[in-house]
């Protein structure tokens, strides 16, 4: 362990964020430096508690306790090479994941948890600015070709693996960038992109290719994709977002929230001035209050919305563990993000148990309000509150209500892959979809999740294509498909 008595004698700390009144005028992220002396006494406040729980909360199976230790101890170096040794993009998870690991912490229990993702994302950073992350290409070469369709985490992760195995492994995105979700979906001041591009870098150092642009199911069909390869990763994500019918859907201005965040990424990446579906100026209403909410409201406030009011029809978490979501599982509490510190310092609102009933417009078909009713909770069905109706002025809605599954039409129509009762894509315990040769990854086979357990996945896929190819593997195995969070 690190310090026996540094859970007695260190507080928990975090780096400190920016102004909102100065970091919502750039792009970067929102965290100032936090310096290597007090992230080791963060360090020390792992304790030996006998059981590592984080494990159990971590689906990758991080060895947290190991690395706090070494950078304790100031071994940095050994302390990125326990960390890569279960993940393989932690600059990526120790941004974006929401933490289960620090839920399951046994200091948690009647303390603040140690601050895991934070020691996670400096010992990589700090990798990466010593020159300690480099590509490490397969000695050997099998010669035999894998596709893996889809480049966000599960699907790079997976390729990675397969790469360093010695299969030649191609990369297919149907975008124009790599990363999926990482790249388009998550705004630059969660993960600013150059995070992404050096990884990418490494992989393509480490002979896997990239092939964007190339929608298969389409530009390339299913018989083609399979004839070229000798196995078959599918990698996709949960693309089928959830929509809101209700009377007034069609007008202009109310859009998914992935019709609105990748816009606003490309500007980033210098591919338009400014974005076409832009909040500047406009009354903005966000309907979700998950983290696409949050990416939708902090995207909207850099854009100069006039107003921003975000719409969730549960009711409002609670600010401590519920006796029903007892240590060490995840508990859903009231979080306050970034973006939404950003919203209360605007003077926006959080509305918590409403439910939209319809959309209001113009002579011009322009979205110009919102009608909603307060509701009842889950236990009611969501029963509308008699006599609390209201309108609200919105001139941007973003709908971030989540996703239903993977896209059938396609790809997985012409490959006849089996699909569960919620429409995911049914695997084995290898991974393996009904077809053969084809397995499937992430949250096109579990459903919408966490980066942690798409990125698991990718791995325990690749272990097991390695395993189909050659009849054996040294590739390790995190999680079956089956496996679920403490929850």
């Amino acid at each position: 362990m690190a310090d026996p008595k540094g859970f007695l004698t260190v507080q928990r700390e975090l780096p400190k964020r920016r102004p909102v009144d100065v970091r919502i005028k750039s792009w970067s992220e929102v965290y100032e430096d936090f310096g290597g002396d007090r992230l080791e006494k963060q360090a020390s406040r792992c304790m030996d508690c006998g059981i590592p729980f984080c494990h159990q909360g971590c689906p990758l199976g991080n060895l947290i306790p190991e690395w706090n230790d070494l950078v304790y101890r100031k071994d940095w170096r050994e302390a990125v090479e326990r960390l890569h040794a279960t993940n393989n993009f932690p600059e990526f998870t120790g941004r974006l994941c929401p933490a289960p690991c620090e839920s399951a912490c046994v200091l948690g229990i009647n303390q603040d948890p140690v601050t895991i993702k934070r020691v996670e994302v400096e010992i990589i950073d700090r990798a990466f600015a010593e020159g300690w992350v480099r590509p490490r290409p397969p000695a050997v070469r099998t010669g035999r070709k894998v596709a893996v369709v889809g480049s966000g985490p599960a699907g790079l992760a997976a390729a990675q693996q397969l790469t360093r195995a010695g299969h030649d492994v191609t990369v297919y995105e149907r975008a124009d960038r790599i990363g999926g979700l990482l790249r388009y979906g998550i705004p630059e001041f969660k993960m600013e992109k150059r995070h992404l591009d050096r990884r990418i870098g490494q992989m393509r150092a480490e002979g896997t290719e990239f092939r964007t642009s190339v929608n298969v199911g389409a530009d390339l069909t299913a018989d083609e994709l399979r004839a070229g390869h000798d196995a078959v990763v599918l990698a996709g994500g949960a693309t089928a977002w959830r929509d809101l019918n209700v009377p007034g859907r069609e007008l202009k201005g109310v859009h998914q929230a992935m019709e609105y965040l990748p816009p606003a990424n490309r500007v980033q990446e210098g591919d338009f001035p400014e974005s076409p579906i832009s909040a500047a100026g406009k009354h903005v209403v966000v309907i979700g209050g998950g983290d696409t909410g949050a990416d939708c409201i902090g995207t909207a406030i850099r854009q100069g919305a006039k107003s921003i009011t975000q719409l969730e029809i549960m009711p409002r978490p609670p600010l401590t563990r519920p006796d029903h979501q007892p240590w060490p599982t995840y508990p859903m509490l009231f979080k306050m993000e970034t973006a939404h510190e950003e919203l209360a310092d605007m003077g926006g609102e959080r509305v918590y148990a409403v439910s939209t009933t319809e959309f209001l417009g113009d002579e011009d078909g322009n979205v110009r309000a919102l009608r909603l009713v307060e509701v009842g909770g889950p236990e009611t069905g969501f029963k509308p509150v008699e006599g609390s109706e209201r309108e609200i002025p919105a001139e941007l809605v973003t709908l971030a209500m989540g996703f239903l599954g993977p896209q059938r039409e396609g790809l997985l129509e012409q490959l006849g892959v089996e699909l569960d009762q919620r429409g995911n894509v049914v695997r084995d315990a290898d991974y393996r979809t009904s077809v053969d040769g084809v397995f499937v990854a992430g949250d096109m086979g579990r459903g919408q999740s966490l980066i942690v357990w798409a990125i698991a996945e990718g791995r325990a896929a690749a272990h097991g294509v390695d395993k189909f190819l050659r009849g054996e593997t040294v590739l390790p195995y995190p999680i079956p498909p089956t496996a679920r969070p403490i929850a």
